[in-house]
């Protein structure tokens, strides 16, 4: 019996070691079959960066590290290859830290500061969801937390940041975000300051390097364009010696108060102000869902030009992020 028992033991000991070496051997075929290379791409770097790329090259880069105030964009790649934002105010880099080159943040989130680096509030980062790899797009899908001084979570929020390319080396990147209050209505104030703002390199500025502030509605610089409403707002100028780019923030129709209002300076910088002519309130259980677009071009493009890629972003949905992270 004790014979018996050893002998059954022996055989079922190998029968689970040559099926473990038959899945090893399928997993190794299965994997080693050649695969298309992403023409676009999200390379997770060290010290918590992602790395957007188009043909192997860098477009742009998400940082997220645990010190920082707030997540950001930067370099924001043009098709020349330098980059058309900068980090800080040319002339007052101390009191304008927080023009993070591209950055999502609001002045007021229930009475709590999350714009200035003096401010009281934290978005702090939680989890990436998810990096997307493809032909046509990439993506890269993260959560953050609004912290106020005391600790206390203000806001959960959801963001994804998908990059498309275009056409001569220029691309679109697509900014969703999705709030959602906690057991208690969270009120964003009336101010001008958020949900979205972009700090042009100094060149690029009206002030430094000549550039141009222009809007769908035709006005031009800071003196037109500041405070007025409009679908979109570009801000193009001299990137290298002969050559101008520039970048056009998009407002999405589906966005509360389309078309919003801008603020724009002629010293580099514009952003979309959500909540510019009042408050808004996000309930419990009803999520508040962004789309804002960068159009990434060469040239000091015809409005008409500018005004066609709008058309095409603003046919697109607004994405419901709490269903796709859930869904991964």
């Amino acid at each position: 019996m004790i014979s018996s028992n050893i002998s059954y033991k022996r055989d079922f000991a190998y029968l689970t070691f040559t099926l473990l070496i038959f899945i090893s051997i399928y997993s190794q075929t299965a994997s080693s079959t050649p695969q298309p290379v992403p023409r676009m791409q999200v390379i997770p770097l060290p010290y918590h960066q992602a790395s957007f790329q188009r043909d192997g090259l860098e477009i742009a880069r998400y940082h997220f590290g645990p010190a920082l105030h707030r997540p950001f964009i930067f370099p924001v790649i043009g098709p020349s290859g330098r980059s058309l934002t900068r980090m800080g105010h040319p002339h007052d880099p101390e009191s304008h830290s927080h023009h993070n080159s591209v950055w999502i943040s609001h002045h007021d989130v229930g009475g709590t500061d999350f714009w200035s680096d003096s401010g009281k509030g934290k978005i702090r980062h939680k989890r990436i969801v998810k990096f997307d790899d493809g032909d046509q797009t990439s993506s890269i899908i993260a959560e953050n937390q609004w912290v106020s001084n005391k600790g206390k979570v203000l806001l959960h929020e959801k963001r994804r940041l998908t990059t498309i390319p275009l056409d001569d080396s220029e691309w679109l990147m697509i900014i969703d975000i999705e709030f959602k209050a906690g057991d208690k209505p969270i009120k964003l104030g009336k101010t001008p300051f958020g949900m979205i703002g972009v700090r042009m390199a100094k060149t690029i500025g009206v002030n430094d390097g000549g550039g141009t502030i222009r809007n769908s509605e035709g006005a031009v610089n800071e003196k037109e364009v500041f405070w007025k409403r409009a679908r979109w707002v570009d801000y193009s100028g001299p990137i290298a010696s002969g050559k101008q780019e520039g970048i056009t923030l998009f407002d999405h129709p589906n966005n509360p108060n389309f078309p919003t209002y801008f603020h724009v300076r002629n010293d580099g910088w514009m952003g979309a102000s959500l909540t510019h002519d009042g408050p808004l309130t996000i309930q419990p259980g009803k999520p508040l869902n962004l789309r804002y677009g960068l159009y990434i071009h060469s040239d000091m493009k015809p409005k008409e030009e500018i005004e066609t890629i709008w058309k095409e972003f603003s046919k697109t949905e607004t994405a419901k992020l709490e269903k796709i992270s859930k869904n991964k």
